[in-house]
């Protein structure tokens, strides 16, 4: 055990940080194609390996930092690859929004350093192991490191590889980041009761991309499968 914020971060093998770091692994793999991807790309816009890392650990967020390093030499501002950063990941209010009640028991530090360890990887497996069973923020945190480890690692190593990949779709691999959460999606299915809101995410989320500049899509979506699970909640 370890003290974190006045509370305990349970370190025991038996314990449900490896809990979540063990169910996370498969996940991290995946992680770690794109990362490797994403590294190279990285390398090839003439973004420093110093900066790299200090981006990693403040913003870990593929999808954000992806959007960043598209716009490095771009001539963007740094005030609108932060917004569109923003913007992108908003989604993250709904995310943490579904683990609050792991959260309660801390002070706001303890709370923030977690909510920084929140992935679209690891909250959903959370998720799907809470619908199972009583689990603590420590299975969140545990899938956060795993997958934090090898996001880092894995972009590190691509940038330093020292080559580049004209065409990534040739091997596939601009295909690893759909049939990562394409898995994930699969996990946390529950039957009939997922189609509506699903279709309503799905929908809203085609209509956003096809009309609406930037990610305001994946926003969107997730707001509009949001509602229309609570709205089935109700009427049941």
């Amino acid at each position: 055990m370890r003290e974190t914020g006045g509370k305990r971060l349970n370190l025991k093998k038996d314990g449900e940080f490896y809990k979540g770091f063990r169910a996370s692994v498969p996940t991290g793999l995946g992680v770690l194609t794109y990362g490797l991807v994403f590294g190279v790309l990285c390398a090839e816009t003439g973004l420093s390996f110093p900066m790299l890392a200090l981006m990693n650990m403040a913003v870990f967020s593929g999808s954000a930092q992806t959007l960043i390093v598209g716009m490095w030499n771009g001539g963007f501002p740094v005030w609108q690859m932060a917004v569109a950063a923003a913007v992108i990941n908003v989604r993250y209010f709904l995310l943490t929004a579904a683990v609050a009640p792991l959260m309660e028991p801390y002070g706001w530090f303890g709370r923030a350093w977690r909510v920084h360890l929140v992935t679209d990887e690891n909250w959903a497996i959370t998720m799907a192991e809470w619908r199972k069973r009583e689990v603590t923020v420590d299975h969140l945190v545990g899938g956060g490191v795993c997958v934090g480890l090898f996001w880092f690692f894995s972009v590190m190593v691509g940038h330093s590889l020292g080559f580049t990949l004209e065409n990534p779709e040739r091997y596939a691999l601009d295909f690893a980041f759909t049939a990562l959460f394409t898995a994930l999606a699969v996990n946390m299915w529950r039957g009939g009761k997922d189609i509506f809101p699903w279709l309503v995410s799905a929908g809203t989320a085609s209509l956003a991309w096809r009309h609406l500049p930037g990610a305001w899509y994946v926003l969107l979506g997730g707001i509009a499968g949001s509602v229309a699970a609570a709205l089935m909640k109700e009427a049941e």
